[in-house]
């Protein structure tokens, strides 16, 4: 017997399994599916409405700003029409106006004072707000005077707008 072969053991290799890249990528994933149901969430706006002493009564809304809101239309040969309010009940109604000192800033200025007058009164308006509507037609030099008087003016509260109304697209063709 001692020529029968021996059994060949095969070398036993190592039964240890390295995890770490297994736990690394759970924990990623982990992380990931935490932060996107975290902005998955629904976000509300809480509208907080005065009292109006009883609670099924409607918020009334009032017209305020409408008296500190200006727009100012640009269009084509250093055309400048202003007003104050809404267009279809101005408070100012459009006029057209020129740029500068003795122009637009002169009545940027007076709208601020009067209101700064107003608020002394008791009355709390926050500012003057602008509404800079460019026409097609305007230069973007006539843009950037507009924007230099809003800062002459101190005037923070300023949106440009490109966009016309009918009713505003005639008045700055007639005028």
């Amino acid at each position: 017997m001692e020529n029968l072969p021996k059994k060949v053991r095969s070398k036993k290799l190592s039964t240890r399994v390295d995890l770490t890249a297994m736990v690394s990528v759970s924990f990623l994933l982990i992380i990931f599916f935490m932060v996107t149901i975290e902005l998955a969430k629904p976000k509300a706006l809480i509208l907080d409405f005065p009292d109006h002493g009883c609670c099924d009564c409607p918020p009334s809304y009032s017209h305020e700003g409408e008296n500190r809101s200006i727009t100012v239309m640009l269009g084509e040969n250093n055309k400048l029409i202003y007003y104050m309010g809404l267009l279809e009940s101005p408070i100012i109604s459009p006029k057209e106006i020129k740029y500068g000192r003795d122009g637009i800033r002169r009545e940027l200025l007076q709208r601020k004072n009067n209101l700064l007058k107003y608020a002394s009164k008791g009355v709390k308006p926050d500012n003057i707000t602008v509404i800079i509507k460019p026409s097609q037609k305007s230069n973007y030099k006539n843009l950037i005077d507009i924007l230099n008087e809003m800062e002459i003016a101190k005037i923070n509260t300023y949106a440009i707008v490109p966009e016309f109304t009918p009713e505003e697209t005639k008045l700055l063709a007639s005028k």
